[in-house]
This record gives structure tokens, sequence and C-alpha cells, in this order.
């Protein structure tokens, strides 16, 4: 007579129900997710438009022709400088913010931490707008500059190419500092603060006691934030969009808005957008992977 029991093991119940519950997540991020990262692919090797859309001869054109796009390699150089310059400062501040406002003797930290907040509750476009009108000609900034005598006439800000980048430099930092400084807040308060006393009685002073028990703690927060960062600034579109209109003369354009203006601007040409998209896509990869190996010290 067999001695089995008949049914299902405990655990194999445990790893049934996971799977049920994993299971409606798990199609929505297909469909979502990567049944249009596969249609982009299949797109990015066609030409043509709407119903007349067919593969290209040869295939690899639309990604040929990327290699001799001037203005999408200025598009990929501008992107790529707003990264550098704005992500570092970014992260720097927010660090710097989060540890200020984690000081246990602060008085009204919670209006202290909502002011520092609340630049990332604004509308992406409304923020952008606002910036435009403070940096115009007969803008806030020129009218407080002449007042104060630094300039005899408005500046055009967003007519030069170098202020027209500091200013979207400017307002990315001013929008996204806050959100950051939030996650570094709650990796902060997840330290116990015996950690700091012991610290100071061993004579640790500000500065090792940041570098030496505030920053390694923080690393999976540190990383999680810079992944974050580099895949919104490498998506980039409503500040080039909306602040400077990717002008003057495409200095400012970003990667997201190029491909914008070449499926909806301009003669809409949507494999080669569909192409420029899938390089934009494979650099956040890469970039992405890059960071978590380096953020990951495990053996």
């Amino acid at each position: 007579m067999n001695s089995k029991k008949k049914g299902m093991t405990l655990a194999a119940k445990q790893k049934a129900a996971g799977w049920i519950f994993l299971a409606p997540a798990s199609i929505m991020i297909a469909i979502m997710s990567f049944y249009p990262m596969i249609r982009a692919f299949i797109i990015s090797l066609q030409t043509g438009a709407g119903a007349n859309m067919r593969f290209a001869d040869p295939i690899f054109s639309n990604y040929k022709r990327i290699l001799a796009d001037k203005v999408f390699q200025q598009s990929i150089g501008n992107t790529f400088l707003y990264l550098i310059i704005q992500v570092p400062i970014m992260l720097i501040l927010a660090i710097l913010l989060a540890q200020l406002l984690n000081n246990k003797d602060l008085k009204f930290k919670g209006f202290f931490r909502t002011c520092v907040f609340l630049p990332c509750a604004t509308s992406l476009v409304s923020y952008s707008l606002i910036f435009r009108s403070m940096f115009a000609t007969d803008g806030l900034i020129n009218s407080v500059l002449m007042k104060l005598g630094i300039l005899s006439t408005g500046y055009n800000f967003l007519g030069n190419s170098t202020s027209a980048k500091i200013v979207i430099i400017i307002a990315l930092i001013w929008r996204w500092t806050g959100y950051n400084m939030v996650f570094y807040l709650a990796g902060l308060q997840n330290i116990e603060y015996s950690v700091y006393e012991a610290a100071k009685i061993d004579g640790a002073n500000g500065w090792k006691t940041f570098w030496k028990i505030t920053v390694p703690l923080l690393k999976p927060t540190i990383i999680m934030t810079f992944i974050m960062s580099i895949n919104g600034t490498l998506q980039l579109f409503d500040e080039s969009m909306n602040l400077t209109k990717g002008g003057p003369a495409n200095s400012t354009i970003t990667m997201s808005h190029y491909v914008y203006n070449t499926c909806f601007v301009n003669v809409p040409n949507f494999g080669y957008a569909a192409a420029m998209s899938f390089i934009i896509f494979i650099m956040v990869a890469v970039l992405a992977f890059i960071n978590l190996k380096v953020g990951d010290t495990r053996d």
C-alpha cells in the first residue's frame, strides 16, 4: 500500500501561491514593456509610414543613417553633458541636504523638508515654462541683474548656446534634488544614531563620520538614485522641449526631443525614430548594468 499522502506538499503549495501572485504583474510587464521593446526593434528595421511600413533594404539602413546624422550626434553630446554635470551636483546636494535635515536637534524639520521636496511636486511642463519666463530677456533674472547694476540691458540667456545649457542644468538641479533627498533621508533614518555617537566618542570629526559611516551605509541608496538619475537624464525631454525648444540651432536638443521631432514635428519617419529610441534604450541598459556591477561588492 502506498504510504505517500496525496496532494501537494506545503513547499509546493507555497511555490504555486508565489507564482499566482507574480503572474498578473509579470503579464502586465510583458505586455506593457517587453512587447513594445520587441515591436520598436521591428519597426526600427522598417521604412515608410502608417500601413505602408515595409522592411528596409538593407535591413539595418536606419541604424547606418544614425552614424551619419549630425543632429542626433549633437543630441547625444548635449544629453551626456547634462548627465555629467547635473547628476553629480544634484546627488551631492541631495546627500548634504538629507544629512542636514536628519539632525535630531534641528527645529521645523518638517517645514524645511517640505520646502526642499516641493519643486518635484511641480508639473514638468509648468516648471519648464516658469524657468523660461524667468530667464527671458525681460524676465525676473534680467530685471534683478539690471537693478543691481550687473547688466545694462537684458541678456538673452536662452538665445546663447552656453547659457541656455546652464539654464537647463540649473532647472534640472532645482527640480530633482529634493526628489533624491527623500531617498537619502529615508536611508539615514534607518541608520542607528548610536553608531554616530560611538564614532564621536572615538574622536571622529564630522567629515570622517560622514565619509566612513554615512556614505558606506548609504551605498545601496546612492547606486539606486544614480541609476534612476542616469535613466531620467538620458530620456530628458520636457526641459529641452518647453524651455529652449532645442535651440538655438539644436545646441540644447536632447535625444528624446530629437526622436519626438522625427516622429511628429518633421516629416514622420517612424522607422528611423524607433531606431534612435532603441539606441537610447541600449545606452540606458548598459549604463545601468555598469553601475550595478560597480556597486556590487559581494564575493
